[in-house]
């Protein structure tokens, strides 16, 4: 499921962070590609409860709930200052909020609808556009090709086996996702630390709050759908958001970036095991085929940008 840790840090991907001198290495290797994998499991499964929380509070009490107990998180962590932003400043930290916003009522719409493994599917797209289209090279038309190829064998040929609207609600979160990647990145450029982040969660809780209440009611005052709704908040967004930015400081960019294209089998792994919704042998090669594409993407990209440095210090 789609995260506002997520995003954020693939915007990191864009510029990782690098470990400093003296960082302990004692977990070896797989520690920081332990924190990732941990981090994505902790995203899907995540959404895997949200699905379950949906029929107490509905999808879009849901996304309030998950978006403000985020938000009270943030910012007591974060304790962002308020003073000394330009107009443009506040203007990008309202539409990344507004993105992440849409982002998350869209995706949790999606999985109100088709299975959770499909819908990640589908919205991991919006990013992998963003990476072709960002690259513009020749070979990544074949990444764009596979991933086609395993939408179209995932709608069984024209999204007969999924519900057409789930799977365009599905599509919107990704469009918002990349829209997410691209504010997130100039938020981080213009406000300290997750100072950014803390804030446009705040106006994405503000601007769902009054859609959860008008679904929901009452319901989003009952303690066990406070304490669900808690639940997912903190697997969906406080946690992985902290073991990403540890493992960001360790693990090289086209790792991370690898390892987030993996999000899809997370997912269909989660609603196996937590919502009983299991894949049929073409909706798993459909899958896989995502993945691929979104593993080859990252890897031309990367592949780009070293070249780029060794032509530059030629």
């Amino acid at each position: 499921m789609t995260t506002p840790d997520t995003a954020t840090t693939a915007s990191a991907v864009a510029s990782p962070s690098t470990a400093p001198p003296g960082t302990p290495r004692r977990l070896g290797s797989l520690g920081p590609v332990g924190l990732v994998f941990a981090g994505g499991v902790s995203v899907q499964f995540g959404g895997a409860l949200a699905v379950m929380l949906m029929p107490r509070a509905g999808a879009l009490g849901v996304v309030a709930l998950r978006l403000a107990v985020a938000a009270v998180v943030l910012l007591l962590v974060c304790r962002p200052r308020l003073r000394g932003y330009s107009r443009t400043d506040w203007g990008t930290v309202v539409v990344f909020g507004l993105t992440m916003a849409g982002m998350n009522g869209l995706f949790y719409q999606a999985v109100d609808r088709i299975p959770l493994g499909p819908a990640v599917t589908l919205e991991v797209l919006g990013p992998l556009a963003l990476s072709v289209l960002a690259s513009r090279r020749a070979v990544n038309l074949v990444w764009a090709g596979l991933a086609l190829a395993g939408v179209f064998l995932l709608g069984g040929g024209g999204f007969g086996d999924l519900d057409p609207v789930g799977a365009a609600f599905a599509l919107g979160a990704g469009a918002m996702w990349a829209a997410y990647i691209v504010f997130s990145a100039r938020t981080g450029r213009r406000f300290p630390q997750a100072d950014g982040l803390a804030l446009a969660m705040a106006v994405g809780a503000v601007l769902f709050l009054p859609l959860g209440i008008a679904e929901a009611g009452t319901k989003l005052l009952d303690p066990v759908t406070i304490g669900l709704g808690a639940a997912v908040a903190v697997l969906s967004s406080v946690l992985p958001y902290t073991l990403e930015l540890l493992a960001l400081r360790r693990l090289p960019a086209s790792t991370f970036a690898v390892l987030m294209s993996l999000e899809p089998a997370i997912a269909a792994t989660a609603g196996f095991l937590l919502l009983d919704q299991a894949l049929t042998h073409t909706q798993a090669l459909a899958i896989a085929l995502v993945i691929a594409a979104s593993m080859g993407a990252v890897r031309t990209q990367v592949g780009r940008g070293k070249q780029a440095r060794v032509e530059g210090g030629s």
